[in-house]
C-alpha cells in the first residue's frame, strides 16, 4: 500500500480550496487502498460501530503491526485510508502514542462527517488502538 504520509494528507488537504474537492482527494485515498478479496470479507474481521461494512485484518511481524483494510462504502475507504497513514506498518508504541485527535483536527475531517461517520470513524480508530495496546 503506497499512501501519503500523515503531513503530505494535511498539506494536501489544505492546499484544497473547498470540501467538494477535499471528499474527491479523500475517495481517491481510499481508490489506492487494495480491495480484500471476498473470501477475507468474513464477518468476525467487521469493525462493529461502522454504518458501513469495514473489515479489518492485523498482521504482526517484528513488532510492527501492518493492516489490511475494505470497506463497501468508497468515501469510507478514503477514510481507512487517512487513518492506516496514520498507523500502517507502525509499532504499538508508535500507534497507540500518535495524536490522531490532532490529525483529525488538521484536516477539519470530523466537522465534515455525518455523526454516523464520525461514530464509524471513531469505531476503527478505537479497534486499532485495542490492537496495538494488546500488542504492546
Amino acid at each position: 500500500m503506497n499512501l501519503p504520509t500523515t503531513t503530505e494528507i494535511i498539506e494536501d488537504i489544505e492546499f484544497l480550496d473547498d470540501w467538494e474537492s477535499r471528499y474527491q482527494y479523500i475517495i481517491d485515498l481510499g481508490k489506492a487502498l487494495p480491495k480484500l478479496p471476498e473470501e477475507e470479507r468474513l464477518a468476525e474481521l467487521k469493525v462493529k460501530g461502522c454504518q458501513s461494512d469495514v473489515w479489518l485484518i492485523t498482521q504482526q511481524d517484528n513488532n510492527v503491526l501492518s493492516f489490511r483494510v475494505d470497506s463497501d462504502a468508497m468515501i469510507v475507504r478514503g477514510l481507512l485510508a487517512i487513518v492506516m497513514a496514520a498507523y500502517n506498518e507502525k509499532q504499538p508504541k508508535e500507534i497507540t502514542e500518535f495524536d490522531i485527535d490532532s490529525y483529525f483536527q488538521a484536516i477539519d475531517l470530523e466537522n465534515h462527517l455525518s455523526p454516523t461517520r464520525g461514530n464509524g470513524l471513531r469505531a476503527i480508530v478505537g479497534k486499532i488502538k485495542a490492537i496495538a495496546t494488546e500488542a504492546a
